[in-house]
């Protein structure tokens, strides 16, 4: 006999995937390999910025009063400090240059008049000198524990001395995508499906702060389910499709199976009702989203975005919130998500938002959440990944002798 589910709530459904577990053990890594990682400790200068007192314009280094004696030239990278500068005198000097010691300010070329071996000019005391450590001493801590390593944090990060960074180690994913009318190529015949959730899930993952690092597919058998379930090396595993009550949904019965604990079986949401938050025996969490595209986005970004931040050690993000621009029928019982694009305080709708389609999705910058029965005011907006399209998953698990149950065509 079915069992009788009580839909877990949305917001509700979210807290408890961005609670589970704890963020994995921090890592040193190099700056070229923590992109995307979380700081397990916070950033903190190990060189001053700048490191020296350095020319911020092309021009001439000065001393004293003029007009003044060119008594040389420096430029950025040249091995030698130079000499003190003497009232009276003056160094060429290029951008990034080491100013030396007694001088006053640098003249800019554009601001100067040259005679021969003679430069004159009026300048302000200090003025085109960046003093060593006035943008950022050594040992001030610039960014916290929980910021997400982007490129600017890289630029930064090496600015500062840092080879390398230490960073929570990112989630592993395995991901699990089940039905046996599904295409990866070509146009699908009459009663098979294009598969649209392989190829956005692993940018969904890397967004999130973790890593895919295989692909099972399997057919509608429980038991090759249980065996991908059972896979050891991903603390998570998403399984898509499977997760409702139909004779080929099989995802409900293989987590009884392998005694796992469910705190979520089922969100009162629209789309994205049928998806499943479990944590197995060992420790491992599993996500279950719908088979439909955009129920499944939906999915992914109330269960699967928040465990894997969390395990990530990311900081919780902020609330952003707008007024709709448009109409919008809210549910009786259940959250809508509603793809939007931002225009200042405005969200407004975009359509195209049926479960089995990512066309609106793919024209947003977010969802609209919906709350039930909504009558008016702001509305929560939740972010839609941005950035390029993610590299895919090239690991031996995506070999046709390594897939799951009966061999698929593609």
């Amino acid at each position: 006999m079915a069992r009788a589910v009580t839909a877990t709530g949305w917001h509700q459904a979210r807290r408890c995937a961005g609670e589970a577990g704890a963020p994995l053990p921090p890592v040193d890594v190099p700056l070229r390999e923590a992109a995307g990682s979380t700081l397990a400790r916070p950033l903190v200068a190990l060189s001053p910025l700048p490191a020296y007192d350095a020319a911020a314009m092309d021009g001439y280094v000065v001393a004293g009063t003029g007009p003044w004696q060119i008594v040389g030239r420096i430029l950025a990278g040249d091995p030698a400090s130079p000499s003190p500068l003497s009232p009276g005198n003056a160094l060429e000097i290029g951008t990034g240059a080491l100013v030396p010691a007694g001088a006053d300010a640098v003249l800019p070329y554009e601001r100067s008049t040259r005679t021969g071996r003679t430069v004159a000019g009026e300048f302000s005391p200090g003025r085109h000198i960046r003093r060593r450590g006035e943008d950022c001493p050594a040992g001030q801590q610039v960014l916290p524990a929980g910021t997400v390593v982007n490129p600017v944090v890289l630029g930064l990060a090496a600015s500062l001395g840092h080879d390398t960074l230490t960073v929570h180690r990112r989630p592993r994913v395995g991901m699990v995508i089940t039905g046996a009318e599904l295409r990866r190529i070509g146009i699908p015949a009459a009663g098979q499906v294009r598969d649209a959730i392989g190829p956005m899930l692993p940018g969904l993952i890397r967004a999130a702060g973790a890593e895919p690092v295989w692909e099972a597919r399997v057919t509608d058998r429980p038991a090759a389910l249980v065996d991908a379930l059972l896979r050891p090396d991903a603390e998570v595993v998403v399984v898509c499709g499977a997760t409702s009550a139909g004779a080929a949904d099989h995802l409900p019965g293989a987590l009884d199976t392998l005694a796992a604990r469910v705190p979520v079986r089922g969100v009162a949401c629209r789309p994205g009702h049928p998806q499943l938050f479990a944590v197995l025996p060992d420790g491992r969490f599993v996500v279950g989203l719908p088979g439909n595209p955009y129920a499944a986005l939906v999915a992914a970004l109330t269960l699967l975005s928040p465990l894997l931040g969390r395990l990530a050690g990311r900081a919780e993000p902020q609330v952003s919130t707008a007024t709709l621009a448009g109409p919008v029928t809210p549910h009786v019982r259940d959250t809508r998500l509603v793809p939007v694009t931002r225009l200042g305080s405005l969200a407004m709708p975009v359509g195209h938002d049926r479960p089995g389609s990512l066309w609106g999705a793919a024209g947003a910058d977010a969802l609209a959440v919906v709350p039930p029965g909504w009558t008016g005011g702001e509305i929560e907006l939740l972010p839609l990944p941005a950035g390029p399209p993610a590299a895919p998953v090239t690991e031996t698990d995506r070999r046709p002798d390594r897939v799951f149950g009966v061999p698929m065509s593609p």
